[in-house]
């Protein structure tokens, strides 16, 4: 049996990713699946090694890829048929759902090569579940060696992973995963309580542009690691590096290892070359934990975020062709956001109004404006309603995020009033994500 002491394995499956073309980004093809894992620790110089779950005609690719980014051990575990394992992304910003669509996922089947290969020789092992058995292995492996879990899209209970309890180190999940969504959207306590039936030392959630939360299970601390927020160029892999580079620094205690592969993931969104993300990951990690904390960030909870209201100022009206504001909603709704609506909450006034009805609604609208805590505004067509309540807003002293998709206002007072005036949805988000992690701060 060959040793690799200090190798991380990953386990998962290998996809080719597929980003469908944006207005300002052409398509994109590259490997991805685990191979996103793998960039971040060659990034980082760590050294790991592979068991991949892939069809055929990628095993060659792969192998070849990942051994000119640092692989020791390629192990083509098992074989997948009946379907190519491409995935089309359509937001590969993730500003709101990424809209994956995994190719003939219906006929897609696994076939575990046989004999099965040896793995004793891992100790530190990180798995990225998917349709394949993962008990199925568990013989495979050393006795002594220890798992995390990264649990994504295609787990909605532990129960298969019971086979690897007392034996793992960590579980990880995100906001946008399967699980979350069925115990964690909204209380993060029943998570933890199926999370603790595995008896990892901790959970990891991350929370997209909010920051992350390590959960130490041994004596009930919680670390916040705060985003840094810029621009996103591709989101997708983006938390795949975050766990591996956090299982590889684990040995100098959880905290650091989190932050690390914090810093590591930052560094993936925003480019998709190789060697720049190496040149980054490098370069940011000489920087001491103590010195990351000083530098601040954004701290915002998913279940901090429904405390604040953001109200929607933009021409909400059921006549008017408004699919950026449409676009903006589905956004701050998908990062858990209580947007409040005011032409849905207090009605949409017929045409024409009475004077009575103009009056009542403006004096409802101006209620609701007054007890929101921020303000997304969305001045389409130069909507004065809307300009009137950017207006209101700002001498009210609350932050207002002004997304002008068509660039229509680019005048002195919108931007100089703004928190964050754009044309780009992502940078609004990041304004938004921001204003009211500063809010919970000063309400803390």
């Amino acid at each position: 049996m060959e040793t690799h002491a200090d190798a991380v394995l990953i386990v998962g499956e290998i996809v080719v990713d597929f980003t469908l073309p944006q207005q300002k980004a052409e398509s994109k093809l590259r490997l991805g699946g685990i191979v996103h894992a793998a960039r971040g620790l060659w990034a980082a110089g760590v050294p790991y090694a592979v068991a991949a779950f892939c069809p055929k005609y990628l095993e060659g690719e792969a192998r070849r890829y990942l051994a000119a980014h640092g692989c020791q051990e390629f192990h083509w575990v098992g074989d997948i048929v009946g379907a190519p394992n491409v995935v089309a992304i359509v937001d590969p910003t993730e500003v709101s759902h990424q809209g994956y669509e995994d190719l003939l996922r219906q006929c897609k089947q696994v076939v575990v090569r046989e004999p099965a290969p040896d793995l004793r020789g891992y100790s530190r092992v990180v798995v990225f579940p998917g349709k394949y058995d993962m008990g199925g292995l568990r013989d495979q492996f050393s006795l002594d060696a220890k798992f995390t879990f990264d649990v994504a899209y295609d787990v909605d209970s532990l129960a298969s992973l019971q086979p690897f309890q007392a034996r793992t180190e960590a579980v990880i999940l995100s906001t946008s995963s399967i699980l979350f969504a069925a115990l964690g959207a909204d209380s993060v306590d029943p998570l933890i309580a199926e999370v603790t039936t595995l008896s990892p030392e901790v959970f990891l959630l991350k929370e997209n542009r909010g920051g992350s939360r390590l959960f130490d299970l041994r004596d009930g601390s919680v670390e916040e690691i705060p985003a840094t927020l810029g621009e996103t160029v591709n989101s997708v892999g983006v938390g795949d590096v975050y766990s591996a580079v956090m299982v590889a620094y684990a040995e100098r205690g959880w905290v650091e290892a989190a932050w690390r592969g914090c810093q590591a993931a930052t560094v993936y969104a925003q480019t998709t070359y190789p060697d720049d993300l190496r040149r980054d990951v490098r370069r940011s990690f000489a920087l001491t934990v103590g010195e990351l904390r000083g530098l601040g960030g954004t701290r915002l909870p998913w279940h901090d975020r429904q405390r604040f209201s953001i109200y929607l100022a933009g021409p909400d009206f059921s006549y008017v062709h408004k699919p950026e504001l449409d676009r903006a909603v589905e956004s701050l709704v998908y990062h858990n956001f209580r947007v409040r609506r005011p032409i849905q909450e207090n009605g949409e006034l017929p045409k024409p109004a009475s004077d009575g009805d103009l009056r009542r609604t403006y004096r409802l609208d101006c209620q609701l404006l007054k007890a929101c805590d921020a303000i997304f505004a969305i001045p389409l067509e130069r909507d004065p309603g809307t300009l009137v309540e950017i207006g209101m807003a700002i001498g009210l002293g609350k932050p207002v995020i002004t997304f002008d998709p068509r660039n229509e206002n680019n005048n002195t007072m919108v931007i100089a009033g703004s928190s964050v005036y754009s044309a780009d949805l992502d940078a609004c988000l990041n304004g938004t994500f921001d204003a009211l992690a500063k809010l919970r701060i000063a309400t803390a």
